[in-house]
């Protein structure tokens, strides 16, 4: 490994999951997606469980167009609570950005239904 592969590796993965967590909300709301993917990346491997910065991981994924990843992060959301529904929406979004229509389409609609958005006849 090199010396910038270290350093780089070591300034994503420094401090406690509270501060890591922190950090990649203030690369996020920066724009600095792929920073705080690479934040987020390491935190999510440390707390699987914790929907909160694997959404925010999928969301940092989305915005860099790294949308296998955001799809791949948003799946394991929605096996595990069927009824999240901003993941549920944020799928249909990836699966849309992706040209998968067809597969976005029931996602979207659970997600405005699980909102309460239904449609007026």
């Amino acid at each position: 490994m090199t010396y910038e592969a270290a350093y780089d590796t070591a300034y994503y993965s420094h401090g406690t999951p509270a501060e890591r967590w922190e950090r990649a909300q203030l690369f996020f709301a920066a724009r600095d997606y792929t920073a705080a993917a690479r934040v987020l990346a390491g935190l999510v491997e440390e707390v699987p469980e914790q929907t909160g910065p694997r959404l925010l991981l999928a969301r940092a994924y989305y915005h860099s167009a790294q949308l296998r990843r955001a799809e791949d992060e948003l799946r394991v959301i929605v096996e595990r609570d069927p009824v999240e529904h901003y993941a549920r929406l944020m799928l249909g979004r990836t699966l849309e950005r992706q040209g998968r229509h067809e597969e976005a389409g029931p996602h979207l609609r659970l997600a405005s239904a699980l909102a309460g958005d239904f449609p007026e006849d």
